[in-house]
């Protein structure tokens, strides 16, 4: 079992900056991923990038060369790095666990993310 909790949700204007945080807990030792996903308003929710245990990331087309996600083993942390943030960045932002790779199992409530001027 896994629990994750997300962070740092808020409202910037085109250009900014913002960093998340996802607080993972529980059986962290089996957690063969972490991802972030978003869902905008009446869209489908999408993977916007992901972090394997043995570090290898990858990225949505749409975030690369601007968003960054990194963890902190000690902390139990995963944080996506967002730059140059756009309106189209706006959305829900959610924290997931793949445990044992068996999918995405593990989700967090989410945090607003608001890019606006």
């Amino acid at each position: 079992q896994v629990q994750v909790v997300e962070s740092g949700g808020d409202l910037v204007h085109p250009g900014g900056s913002l960093r998340l945080s996802c607080a993972a807990s529980g059986s962290i030792f089996e957690i063969y991923a972490m991802g972030w996903y978003r869902q905008a308003p009446g869209k489908q929710r999408d993977l916007v990038a992901r972090i394997f245990s043995g570090g290898t990331t990858n990225y949505a087309d749409s975030v690369k060369g601007r968003f960054t996600i990194s963890r902190d083993n000690a902390k139990n942390m995963v944080y996506p790095q967002m730059n140059s943030l756009k309106p189209e960045d706006t959305a829900v932002y959610l924290c997931a666990a793949d445990y044992r790779a068996g999918g995405w199992n593990y989700w967090g409530q989410g945090t607003q993310v608001t890019v606006s001027s």
